[in-house]
Formats: structure tokens, sequence, C-alpha cells
């Protein structure tokens, strides 16, 4: 008899359990006794079966032994654990079971002379079994962060640069201007240069002094259609489904999105304003105000900057002439960023015309959007310096010039305008909802989906 394997003490320096002699029979061995028993009690239904009938006998008709076997199957080697279906009891399980149910077949310690043949054995569907979940080291790491367009960034790195970034600008402009405050201030060669170019270039005496009332319109016009065109322009370009269509009440031209039809809606209300700015402002004489007249205005325009750049603000005399670095950025402004925002707003909005197939291959619309979108970024750039100089070189006597027609410095007149210009402007913007475009739309065409 092979040697009983034992455990572990039952009580502290007490003898390995079980005591040596003593068998105890395990589940394995009462399940297989149990099985045994059944297999007795239909042993007469097995010893009727016929080998034509199809029938198969069960574990007892391939020569297993009887049911009176001890609990451990005396053909296992001695010390070696056996498991289940290696049990005697478990060989003499019937197999005759509907097809599905999990059989002992006991086929381990059988004979290989004994084994039924291909024909004689009964198919057994084995259950499938759940994979089991992934080994804990394989499981993916959930990372903290935020989700952006280039996937999950964590926030302590992207505020540690943005932090960094800060920084070296400090650092560096500091360097800057104490640098540049050495070369205009500290030197001989930088006095010399500022009394040559003092920043400002002179004006011809038949040039206009002040702002009329029409500039004044027309400034505060011109601000108020291009941050609407700004903002419809930023829904065209990220918008994803239109909130509705809109075509032409003919029916004749294609439809497009309500977001598009405004967007053009205040395009051509800004170009229209526009170009009664150009007329005024050649038939009045304002244009040699923002136009150079002279080559000086190079010299004198960086002169301005580096005066800017030093904190010593240039001398401002907006009311009878710009400082030269102000007239190259108004001529910039008027006469080069405005028309490529209108030449390359044409080319890609509906009113192009589709059958001219040769202008398209020499104009594409891709050369078109490169442009567009660059001169969006030059316009907002434009907005804010603008709005900082105009603040920081004298605020109200600046909003007196553009917005009440004086050159008074201690008047508040100017600044309450400008607020009211300022209210109006926002109320425009917050008014751009899909209802009110739609509305807008209505009056001048179909709007639908």
């Amino acid at each position: 008899m092979p040697e009983q394997r034992r455990g572990l003490p039952r009580r502290v320096a007490g003898e390995p359990w079980p005591p040596a002699g003593m068998a105890i029979p395990g589940r394995i061995e009462s399940r297989a006794a149990s099985a045994s028993t059944a297999v007795m009690s239909s042993a007469p239904e097995a010893r009727d079966a016929s080998p034509g009938t199809g029938r198969v006998p069960p574990a007892a008709a391939f020569g297993a032994p009887s049911a009176t076997a001890s609990p451990r199957s005396p053909a296992a080697p001695p010390g070696r654990r056996v498991g289940l279906g290696q049990a005697a009891a478990a060989r003499e399980a019937p197999v005759a079971s509907p097809i599905g149910r999990r059989q002992g077949l006991g086929v381990a310690a059988m004979p290989r002379e004994d084994l039924p043949s291909v024909s004689e054995t009964v198919p057994v569907t084995i259950p499938m079994t759940t994979p089991s979940a992934a080994p804990l080291h394989m499981a993916p790491v959930k990372r903290r962060g935020r989700r952006g367009p280039l996937g999950t960034v964590d926030a302590v790195p992207v505020l540690a640069a943005i932090l960094a970034g800060a920084l070296l600008l400090i650092v560096v402009a500091s360097a800057a201007v104490l640098i540049v405050r050495m070369l205009l201030f500290g030197s001989s060669a930088g006095a010399a240069f500022l009394s040559t170019f003092p920043g400002t270039s002179e004006l011809p005496d038949w040039v206009p002094v002040g702002q009329p009332a029409w500039v004044q319109w027309q400034h505060w016009l011109n601000a108020f259609f291009i941050v609407l065109i700004i903002k419809t322009g930023w829904m065209v370009r990220t918008q994803r489904k239109p909130s509705a269509m809109w075509q032409p009440r003919s029916g004749r031209g294609t439809k497009i999105s309500i977001e598009v039809f405004v967007h053009v809606f205040l395009d051509i209300l800004w170009l229209a304003n526009g170009v009664v700015f150009w007329i005024l402002l050649f038939a009045t004489g304002q244009w040699a105000r923002v136009v150079p007249v002279s080559w000086d205005v190079f010299p004198n325009a960086l002169s301005a900057a580096l005066q800017y750049l030093s904190l010593s603000w240039p001398a401002e005399d907006g009311w009878t002439n710009y400082n030269a670095l102000q007239v190259l950025a108004y001529f910039v402004t008027i006469f080069l960023a405005a028309p490529l925002a209108a030449v390359s707003g044409l080319r890609m909005s509906p009113f192009w015309p589709t059958r001219a197939a040769r202008l398209s291959r020499v104009y594409p619309v891709e050369t078109a959007r490169r442009i567009h979108f660059p001169v969006m970024l030059y316009f907002l750039l434009f907005i804010a310096v603008h709005l900082i100089l105009v603040l920081a070189t004298g605020a109200l006597r600046n909003l007196n010039h553009m917005f009440w027609g004086s050159d008074e410095s201690g008047s508040w007149a100017g600044f309450w305008m400008f607020l009211l210009g300022i209210a109006a402007i926002v109320g425009g913007v917050l008014a751009l909802r899909p209802f009110v475009i739609q509305q807008l739309g209505a009056v001048f065409g179909k709007v639908g989906r």
C-alpha cells in the first residue's frame, strides 16, 4: 500500500496529521464511491446492451475493477498523487449519459489493449471556459490628465512648461529692455540716431489736422464688423454640422450652411464700409496720414520701435501726425491685409464662378485658405496691440480723438462713447446664435435643412 501523505500537526509539538496507519478518504474518493454505486445499480441494463444497437456500455464493460476496490487505486505508482479520473471508482463512472454532461471516462489507468475503438466511443462536449482576466501586470494603467487634440495630456508637465516659458519670456524681455536703453541713451551713437530720426516723418502742409466725424464712424463700424467676421469665421472653421442650410429664394444657387451665409453677409458689409472709407480717405486728403510719403519713414519706424521697446514712449500726437511705426501698421492693414482677406474670402465663397476652370487652376482654393487664416491672425494681433497702445499712451486723449473728435486730454466723453461702442460689439457677438442667424438668413433667402 502506498505511503500515506501526512500534513501539519493539529496541536503544538504534536504528531503530523493524519496519524500513521489511519486512512481518511478524501472528497475525490467519496464522489468516486457514489459514482460506483450508480454504476452497480445500472449494471443489468448495460449487460443487455448489444454491439449492434449503438448503445455504449458503462465503464465496467471496458474491464474496469468492481466498486469494492480500495479508495486509492493500486495501479497508481507509490508516492504519486492521484487526481480525478484516476481513482479506481472513477474509472467505473457511466459514459452513456446525455451528450454535454461532464463524463468520468476513467481511461487514464486503463490498459491500452482495453481501450474502446473509435467507432465505439461517444462524442463528449467539453464545456468552454471563459477566458480569465488579464494579468495584473498587463492591465491598462489609468493616466490622470485632460483629453486634448493630441491625446491625454498630464496637467503638471503642461503647467510647468507654461511657467518655465513665461519666466524665460520675462528674462528675455528684461534683457532686451536693458540692452536697448543702453544703446539709445547710454551711447553717443544712440543719441545721434534719435536726434536724426525721432520716430515721426514730416507731413506736407496741405494735410488736414484732426479726426473728422466720418473717420470716427468708419473706425467704429470697421471694428464692429471685423470682430463679428472673426467670430463667424471661427464658427465656420470649427463647425461639424450646420445648424441650418441657406439658399437664394430663386432656388438656383447652391445650398450653403447658415454660418457661411452670415459670414459672407458680414464680409459684404465690411467691404462696403471699406470702400466708403477709401473714397472719403482720398477725397479729403486724409490718406497722407496713413500712407508713407517719404523714405525716411523706415528709419523713423525703427526708432519708434526701439523707443517702445525701451519703455520710453515716443512723442504721441495722433491729432496731427502718427509716428512712423503707426503709419506703416495702418498702411499694411488698410491697403494690404484687407484686400488679401477680401480676395481669399471671395475664392472660398459661393460667389466664385464655378465655370471659370482656367481661373480656378491659376488661383486654387487651397492657396486662398493658406492666405485667409494667417490674415485673420494678423487682424487679431493688430487689434490687441492697437488697444494696448491706445490705453498705455494717454487713454483719455486717444479715446477723445477716435470717439469724440476732440484733442482734449481731460474729458471723459470719448471714454464713455468707447464703452458704448464696446457694449454694442459684445452684444453683436452674443447675438450670433443659431436662431438669430436663421432669422437673418430668412430675410434674404430660404432657410431649411
